[in-house]
């Protein structure tokens, strides 16, 4: 089959997180008509303890499809396939249980990243993870706005193994 990406499916109030994907021929896959994708925010350093992931796993195998990427190319943990009139379960669940935020997706948001910083690196000259929590927590109403011509970028490495991006405007 082949797969229509895009069209207007989200949450309500956020700019970012869910991909639409719906199924070209949906009569003869009735299962996977619709099969959005959404992408969860990776914590600092991407630390998580086993029982936050079996969480998160639980929520999605209840309300999606139980396939998961862990940290694909925008380094969120990436849920594949559920239908429309779950996002916004998922959603609730995600800001309200685990009081996780969705990922970036689109063109005008990413979602920020940072190394493992002190934690693991003798090199680091900072705290990367206390400098992505600000941002991330002043940019957050970003996300709720519309959609504009610049691309909100975050990216923080307290050592010289990447460069540090901080904004970049389209």
């Amino acid at each position: 089959t082949h797969w229509k990406h895009g069209g207007i499916v989200g949450v309500f109030g956020y700019g970012g997180g869910v991909i639409g994907r719906y199924c070209d021929q949906p009569q003869k896959f009735p299962r996977v008509a619709h099969f959005h994708t959404m992408r969860v925010a990776q914590p600092g350093g991407k630390y998580y303890t086993a029982e936050y992931l079996r969480q998160l796993c639980d929520l999605w195998d209840f309300r999606g499809s139980g396939i998961t990427n862990m940290h694909g190319s925008t380094g969120d943990i990436i849920f594949l396939g559920t239908t429309t009139p779950q996002l916004e379960e998922i959603f609730y669940e995600l800001t309200h249980t685990f009081n996780q935020d969705l990922g970036g997706s689109g063109s005008n948001l990413r979602t920020p990243a940072d190394c493992i910083g002190s934690s693991r690196c003798e090199y680091a000259c900072y705290d990367t993870q206390a400098l992505l929590h600000l941002t991330k927590n002043t940019g957050r109403a970003h996300r709720r706005l519309p959609i504009s011509s610049s691309s909100v970028d975050a990216a923080y490495c307290c050592c010289s193994c990447r460069p540090t991006v901080l904004w970049t405007e389209a």
